[in-house]
């Protein structure tokens, strides 16, 4: 099972919003059959066969074994991935691109449609991926956020400046910095 499987065909996507379909996918987290899931959902088997058929031509179940029982060869399935992700290339993009400006939240969106791009299109065969994620939360007095932005992008400058050479393994550095809440910050 791989750890992200990245949807880029409309099809994949229509398979998987289905709300019974997602209940489906749920319980083959570990391999089961189609009469084991359908005494879960309280369905026939039948009707979760036809589910689960809908996965696995999408790609987004697989038969990972079949036996037999009271004579009749019986399937066992497995979600293809731990988690879904839908691209945004699905929709496309809607209106111009956002300029720029670091400090947009349009920039952000756009770092983060690159960031799982880039993700989605690793080589999961590998047996050790290096990767690194950090995640924290910090405060700020609104009086200091200019002073705050302008120390992270010199922190970030230097490490680009250090590590910026030709030799050496490759790797994407993308710091993003958002408000926790929905409530709106004020402009400075």
């Amino acid at each position: 099972m791989r750890d992200v499987l990245y949807l880029e065909e409309i099809e994949q996507a229509e398979a998987l919003l289905k709300p019974q379909r997602v209940e489906v996918l749920r319980l083959l987290a570990e391999p089961k059959s189609c009469t084991e899931v359908a005494a879960v959902l309280d369905q026939t088997p039948q009707r979760v066969h036809y589910h689960v058929k809908r996965l696995v031509e999408a790609g987004l179940v697989t038969q990972v074994s079949e036996r037999k029982v009271r004579g009749v060869h019986e399937g066992l399935y497995q979600a293809a991935a731990r988690a879904y992700w839908l691209s945004p290339a699905l929709v496309g993009r809607l209106g111009m691109r956002r300029a720029r400006d670091e400090l947009s939240l349009g920039y952000l969106v756009d770092l983060a449609e690159q960031v799982q791009a880039d993700i989605a299109a690793l080589d999961r065969t590998r047996p050790e991926l290096p990767s690194l994620g950090v995640s924290g939360e910090i405060r700020v007095r609104p009086e200091q956020r200019r002073e705050f932005f302008a120390e992270l992008q010199e922190t970030l400058k230097d490490l680009f400046s250090r590590y910026g050479g030709a030799e050496g393994d490759a790797f994407r550095l993308a710091v993003a910095c958002y408000p926790t809440h929905a409530e709106e910050t004020e402009d400075e």
